[in-house]
């Protein structure tokens, strides 16, 4: 995994452990531990998709039935079994004692016996391509897009971008106009996720830098400008021709 963090320093609590490798794939752990990032490629594991699909739950199995596409299927099968299997080995359990549940916007959480544990986790998938953020005790959100041009990505984002981060994104050169336009996207999305609001919350009502090459930061939340209100944001490449954004709270140290 090519991270390239940069350890901004009121965002110290987030460095860059040795990777470790698992038997789902690359991981990736930071702050000691207090996330972990984890890669899998979904589309590697398609064929196993009926022996897979044994750790789901019955709801899990009749989602997968509505979608139109049997790779999508199949996708979100593989997905959601990895999940299952990746929170059973940090919870001591099997993966299919796991109950899930979403909240009011959609953002899942353990539910049942589990209900209580500090574990955090969030997910994101894009191409056959699937990102797990873990965290202990810490609201966590992780977004993966690969990066392209769009023939409409300037009307996207004087519409869904704030002022400050249009005003970045219009300055930029046109050749790193599609990386800066997902720089963002990703980030806020990340940002929205560990909030647990999706898009209900005011996309324009916070802004992310975006620039390629300069660090990845929350630079403004609600009316309080320069102020991250606590969140820790990062930005790598988990494959080539792809950008991706994790955010995490902070430690209470880190101010």
């Amino acid at each position: 995994m090519d991270v390239g963090f940069r350890n901004p320093a009121e965002c110290r609590a987030l460095r860059v452990a040795q990777p470790s490798r698992m038997a789902t794939g690359p991981s990736l752990l930071l702050a000691d531990g207090a996330v972990e990032l984890v890669r899998i490629r979904l589309d590697d594991e398609l064929a196993a998709t009926d022996d897979l699909a044994q750790r789901l739950s019955d709801a899990e199995r009749l989602r997968a039935g509505r979608f139109v596409f049997e790779r999508d299927r199949r996708r979100f099968m593989v997905g959601r079994a990895h999940l299952r299997h990746l929170l059973a080995q940090r919870l001591g359990t099997r993966p299919n004692a796991l109950e899930l549940k979403y909240g009011p916007r959609g953002k899942p959480r353990l539910a049942g016996s589990f209900a209580e544990s500090d574990l955090r986790f969030n997910v994101s998938h894009c191409e056959g391509l699937a990102i797990y953020a873990f965290s202990r005790g810490r609201e966590v959100g992780v977004d993966v897009e690969a990066v392209r041009e769009l023939h409409d990505a300037d009307a996207i984002a004087a519409r869904f971008f704030s002022l400050r981060e249009n005003q970045s994104y219009r300055a930029l050169d046109p050749r790193d106009k599609p990386l800066g336009f997902f720089n963002c996207w990703t980030r806020k999305e990340a940002f929205i996720k560990a909030l647990g609001e999706g898009l209900h919350y005011p996309l324009a009502g916070f802004d992310v830098s975006l620039a390629p090459g300069e660090p990845a930061q929350i630079l403004r939340v609600g009316e309080t400008p320069d102020h991250d209100d606590g969140w820790c944001l990062e930005s790598f490449l988990p494959e080539p021709g792809m950008v991706a954004a994790v955010v995490v709270e902070k430690f209470p140290w880190v101010t």
